[in-house]
This record gives C-alpha cells, sequence and structure tokens, in this order.
C-alpha cells in the first residue's frame, strides 16, 4: 500500500502545484476573473515639455482695446431732516420736499470690438448712468453713449468716436477645453489696468440665478470688483469671453469667476447695432420641471418632459392651443428635460417661423404647430427715488 501511494503521490502532488501555478497565473482559463491591474505608463523620455515662460505678448495684443469705465449718474434725495418726516408737516406739502442732489460713480471695464468705436461690457455696468467715461490704455479718455443693452444677458453695447482705435482679435468660445490658459484684463477696485491668469475651470455653466439666458465660462482668473465688463482672452490674446460675475462670499476673489462667451456677445452685439434690441424668438409660456411625481402620473417615468405652469394670453403658445398642465416632450424634436435650455432653444428661433411642439395631455400625445414670437423687452425696474 505504501509503496503504491509512494509511486502515486508524487506525480499527484506534482499535478496539484502544476495546477495552482496554472490558477495563479492564468485564472481566465478556468473561468476565474483576472488579477491583472494593467497601468498606462507613460514613455521614458529625457524631453521636458514646457509651456511659454511668457504671455507678454498675448497681453501686448489684447490690453490696449481694453479699457477703463467710469459712470456717474444724479440720485435725488429727500434731505434728511426729521421734521421732512413728520406726518403733519407733509399734509401741506406732500411730496414737493426739497430734495438733494448727490453724485453716485462706479468703475468696470469695456473691449473695443471693432475700428468704428463700438464697446462691449456688462449691462450692471452702465445700467442708469447719466455719463459714461472711457479711459483708454494710451491714454485718452472720451464720453461714450449707449446703443443698446440686454439685461436677460447682462451686454451692453457702447459708442465711442475716437480714430485709431484698438479692436480686439476675435476668438473662439466654443472650442476652449477645460485646463486651457486663460488672462483676465480689466480694471479691479479702480488701481488701473491689471491681467491675471487662470485656466478655463469649466464651459455652459447655467443655472447660477445671474442672468436669463446663461452659458458661461468658469475660470480661475482672478476676476475682482471693476473687472466687469472687460475681456477673458486666451494664451494667444484672442478674446474668447466678457468677464461679468464671481462667485464669492468675501465680495473678493476666490476662484470662481464667470465670462459670456464672445460667440454669444458677439451675436448680442450684432443684434442691438442692427435692430436696436436683440430679436429673440417666444412661445408666451412659463414652464417647471417634471418631477418624479409628476411623471409617475402621467405615465412618462424615465422620459423627460417640462409642466406649462402659465400661458400668455393670446401669445403665441395660446394660439397654438398649449393649455396648463401639458406637459412638453418635445420642441423641433429635440427633447424638453430641462426649461432653461429649451426656452434658451425657442429664444434662436426667429419670430414668424414654425416650431413643433409634442406635449402629452391626459394620457395622450399631441403634435402642435406653434408660430414664435418677438420676445418683448423686461419691464424696467423702476427705483425708488426715481419715482
Amino acid at each position: 500500500m505504501l509503496k503504491a501511494l509512494r509511486y502515486v503521490g508524487w506525480p499527484l502532488l506534482t499535478g496539484v502545484l502544476i495546477a495552482m501555478l496554472v490558477i495563479q497565473r492564468f485564472p481566465q482559463w478556468v473561468g476565474l476573473p483576472s488579477q491583472d491591474v494593467n497601468l498606462q505608463q507613460a514613455p521614458q523620455t529625457t524631453q521636458v515639455v514646457q509651456g511659454p515662460v511668457s504671455y507678454a505678448d498675448a497681453v501686448t495684443l489684447a490690453a490696449p482695446a481694453v479699457v477703463n469705465l467710469y459712470t456717474t449718474k444724479v440720485v435725488n434725495k429727500n434731505a434728511a431732516h426729521p421734521l421732512f418726516e413728520d406726518p403733519q408737516f407733509r399734509r401741506f406739502f406732500g411730496d414737493n420736499l426739497p430734495k438733494q442732489r448727490r453724485w453716485e460713480s462706479s468703475l468696470g471695464s469695456a473691449v473695443i470690438m471693432s475700428p468704428e468705436g463700438y464697446l462691449l461690457t456688462n449691462n450692471h455696468v452702465t445700467s442708469g448712468a447719466d455719463q459714461i467715461v472711457v479711459a483708454l490704455k494710451d491714454g485718452r479718455e472720451t464720453l461714450a453713449r449707449v446703443i443698446g443693452s440686454d439685461p436677460e444677458t447682462d451686454l451692453a453695447v457702447l459708442k465711442i468716436d475716437l480714430k485709431n482705435l484698438p479692436a480686439i482679435t476675435i476668438g473662439r468660445s466654443d472650442t476652449l477645453r477645460i485646463g486651457d490658459v486663460s488672462l483676465a484684463i480689466g480694471n479691479p477696485f479702480g488701481v488701473g489696468q491689471t491681467v491675471t491668469m487662470g485656466i478655463i475651470s469649466a464651459t455652459g455653466r447655467n443655472q447660477l440665478g445671474l442672468n436669463n439666458y446663461e452659458d458661461f465660462i468658469q475660470t480661475d482668473a482672478a476676476i475682482n470688483p471693476g473687472n466687469s465688463g472687460g475681456a477673458l482672452v486666451d494664451a494667444n490674446g484672442n478674446l474668447t469671453g466678457i468677464n461679468t460675475a464671481i462667485f464669492s462670499k468675501s465680495g473678493g476673489s476666490q476662484g470662481i469667476g464667470f465670462a459670456i462667451p464672445v460667440k454669444l456677445a458677439l451675436e448680442v452685439m450684432k443684434s442691438i447695432i442692427e435692430h436696436g434690441q436683440v430679436i429673440r424668438g417666444w412661445l408666451g409660456i412659463e414652464v417647471q420641471p417634471l418631477s418624479q411625481e409628476l411623471a409617475e402620473s402621467f405615465g412618462l417615468k424615465g422620459r423627460p418632459g417640462i409642466v406649462v405652469a402659465g400661458i400668455f394670453r393670446e401669445g403665441p403658445a395660446a394660439r397654438a392651443g398649449l393649455q396648463v398642465g401639458d406637459v412638453i416632450l418635445s420642441i423641433n424634436g429635440e427633447p424638453a428635460g430641462d426649461g432653461r435650455k429649451s426656452m434658451n432653444q425657442v429664444a434662436r428661433i426667429k419670430p414668424n417661423n414654425k416650431v413643433a411642439i409634442e406635449v402629452m395631455r391626459n394620457g395622450k400625445q399631441l403634435k402642435l404647430i406653434a408660430e414664435v414670437g418677438l420676445r418683448p423687452p423686461p419691464a424696467p425696474v423702476v427705483k425708488k427715488d426715481e419715482k
């Protein structure tokens, strides 16, 4: 018996060892998952890839086209005397009380877009201004007039009448990549023209609650008060955006700044110059997101849509037959999963053009055709001291 085990044991033990070795090296042969870890190793090279040691050429190209803005406006305020607040006194004089005229000043930046003297800046920089002074980098100063503004994108177009103006070179904002170098040029805190550097942190930022139409470039180049309306340029000095806002809890730069893409800014500028306003399509509806609960009640679980929450009387949507409570599934074949995105889609359609709207109503799908109207301008905000 022992002799038999001696002859059989060694081959058996050898076979077990070989089997264990095979399982360890090639587990997939016996149906076990592979334990290999595939790492991507960079090729060995002695060449060190370096960026430019200076962006002076880009700044030299772009900086002359970025100007400082100084705006002033007159504010009328009642003379601050306790007697004027007395009800008996006001019975006799009403609102015809002595007023004090006070000048309020603010600062910002703008970009010279063409040799003809058209400038782009932010609407919030020039809104309500009685006088706008433009200071060029070469030392010249002049007054600017407002050609038009668009509060919904926070852009304004100005015009100055000077010769030999250094217009900026227009770049591409639709080809920006996260990680690209960005330079912000403006007049922060009124200290004078300043250049800061960073990278593109994100593109297509929206739902920030800053504007009605949002498609922001996010950058960590330092942007501070006074930079508004200035230029965001690439590493070659080409304009890619108009600096407009920062996200900050302290009021200073915290590495989260936003710029309006130059592609959108140019569309707004051309429309203002040609028509005096921005021409946008409009359906005359208010929409709200399709919540999970609403989607289940409509039998649309897992399908995108937006709910019609309000309809303007005699507007394009009302004439097309839309009703409050309808769920819009698509507009011109594009799924309507985001209300802001869908309304921006409509805004890009020229008025008087037809648009196909697929809706769900009472469990039935309907296809309606609406004629896009002209979006009315936003109602002006009346300030207390202007009443």
